[in-house]
């Protein structure tokens, strides 16, 4: 399967009742994770999270499809058009 750049947006409602999981999950994926940066907002008690992936359609969807089944937390991804 052809790798693509891309990128994960991912938003963590309830920061302190959310994030552990969504981390071990990232921790999962390390392997297609480039780059990561997190910014905790804590006048709205939540996360935003930025990802620079390479992975293909598939390793995406499954990252993607595990993280939005968590609870409070919600997720969008784009990959480049060519590998």
């Amino acid at each position: 399967m052809e790798k693509r750049l891309g990128f994960v947006g991912i938003i963590i409602e309830d920061r302190e009742a959310n994030a552990p999981e969504v981390n071990e999950l990232l921790g999962d994926f390390g392997g297609i994770i480039v780059a990561r940066m997190g910014v905790p907002y804590e006048k709205r008690s939540c996360s935003a999270i930025t990802l620079i992936v390479d992975a293909s359609t598939d390793e995406l969807g499954v990252l993607t499809g595990k993280l939005g089944n968590l609870p409070g937390v919600s997720v969008k991804s784009m990959l480049s058009k060519k590998g």
